[in-house]
């Protein structure tokens, strides 16, 4: 479900999705919930306050590629966050301000055999601020700088060690805008993770980030990215810290005023500081929409993904859903 309002000086959106699954030997289950808000306004010609909000609830079914074959069932998983920015134009300077915080909070692990442990002390607040100045150089490319600050603080200390930590990152990079047709963007930079805990080594990680949207008509659109994360591991990782890299692409394409057609690829790796686990993957999808009317659409979709991690080698699934989606 999603609704949008856009007036003339603010824009606000709110979108929602609820997963509902039911294996073949086990009870009906929520494993998905996700809700997000975001909300625009212009104070003026120059600046423009911008706030975002989030919340889901998941939990991944035995058997998903990745998920340990030793476990029976998987921790519930809780995130939610806000963050809210404002970008200011100073001639052909601009200025971006953010700030955000965020929680998350993890259900217990049940594994094969009955045992269950409890993963209460990967529970944390993480807190966010961020700043970004771009110089137009030209009518289309932009260069920009990103700083970046954040500490994520955890419920209750592990057995070893509190992993509290304080996040630095610097990033510098260039924006191209070809009219509405292409955009481009690359950058790169550095990031330092550091513990209060002295008996854990600081993370340096070297950032890569990029983003392509090609649209040369209506009835053609192409995105594809490149990002990387450096989050605290999860419940069912190993280490202190997951450093991961992520590629993807999308096709969109419109054959008539009745039938869409679309495509995906995606490929990932992750290393786990502190572990010598790894862990990466791929997937592909195809898709179609079919319009019955102006109000209601037939969906159909079929995805592939492929998961190789060090605990349970490589491990795959096939995913068909068919629905309906309704517009007014």
């Amino acid at each position: 479900m999603s609704l949008e309002h856009i007036g003339s000086r603010s824009a606000v959106s709110l979108a929602g999705s609820v997963e509902v699954t039911r294996p073949q030997d086990g009870k009906i289950d929520i494993t998905g919930l996700r809700l997000n808000g975001s909300a625009g306004y212009a104070l003026d010609s120059d600046t423009r306050i911008i706030s975002n909000a989030n919340f889901s609830l998941s939990r991944e079914l035995p058997g998903t590629p990745g998920l340990g074959s030793n476990i029976a069932e998987a921790p519930q998983t809780i995130k939610g966050g806000v963050d809210v920015g404002i970008t200011r134009q100073f001639g052909r300077f601009n200025v971006g301000v953010t700030g955000g915080v965020a929680r998350s909070a993890y259900g217990p692990t049940t594994y094969v055999g009955g045992t269950s442990v409890d993963n209460w002390e990967r529970n944390a607040w993480m807190f966010d601020a961020g700043l970004r100045v771009g110089y137009q150089v030209t009518p289309i490319f932009e260069v920009f700088g990103q700083a970046g600050l954040g500490r994520d603080i955890f419920d209750e200390p592990q057995l070893t060690a509190k992993r509290d930590a304080t996040d630095a990152a610097l990033r510098a990079g260039v924006t191209g805008r070809w009219n509405d047709v292409l955009e481009a963007t690359v950058s790169t930079g550095v990031g330092l993770r550091r513990f209060d805990a002295a008996g854990l080594d600081e993370v340096v990680t070297q950032l890569y980030d990029a983003s392509v949207t090609y649209r040369p008509d209506e009835t053609l659109r192409l995105t594809a990215g490149l990002s990387t994360g450096v989050t605290p591991s999860g419940p069912l990782d190993g280490g202190t810290t997951r450093v991961s890299y992520a590629a993807n692409a999308e096709l969109g394409y419109t054959v008539n005023s009745w039938l869409a057609l679309r495509a995906s690829a995606d490929w990932r790796t992750a290393s786990f500081v502190g572990s010598s686990d790894t862990e990466t993957g791929y997937g592909f999808g195809l898709g179609a929409d079919y319009r019955i009317n102006r109000h209601t659409a037939v969906t159909a979709d079929y995805g592939y993904s492929q998961s190789d991690t060090t605990a349970d080698g490589i491990e795959d699934a096939h995913r068909v859903a068919v629905g309906v989606t309704i517009k007014r």
